[in-house]
């Protein structure tokens, strides 16, 4: 009996790697092992850019938070301090937009803290 060998399947893996290589530049969108090999090493830059993405955004809510708090008589680390003191639970992410976009409610927060 001749040998089974499943072409279905293994064509739809290499379709479904070259189809997430489209449009890279020369045989790497073509190629089927150089695809492969471009297609890992992007998943894996995707995966480590994800949490450089998360650390990069606390890094900005700091820095908004900081700028409002200075224009109040205050450091940041002063203001973070007294917040958890006084047991205010907003994130980072809350005081940063309430620093940008609404100064109102921001020094309502700077003032309760104080």
């Amino acid at each position: 009996m001749p040998r089974s060998v499943n072409h279905v399947a293994s064509r739809a893996r290499r379709k479904k790697i070259l189809r997430l290589t489209k449009g890279y530049w020369g045989a790497r969108g073509n190629v089927l092992t150089i695809a492969k090999n471009t297609l890992e090493k992007g998943l894996t830059y995707a995966y480590r850019d994800r949490k450089n993405k998360k650390r990069s955004m606390r890094a900005l809510w700091i820095q908004r938070i900081n700028a409002g708090v200075r224009e109040h008589g205050m450091s940041y680390s002063e203001f973070i301090g007294k917040l958890n003191t006084k047991g205010l639970q907003l994130n980072r992410k809350v005081l940063a937009d309430l620093a940008l976009n609404h100064s109102e409610a921001f020094k309502a927060i700077v003032n309760q803290v104080k």
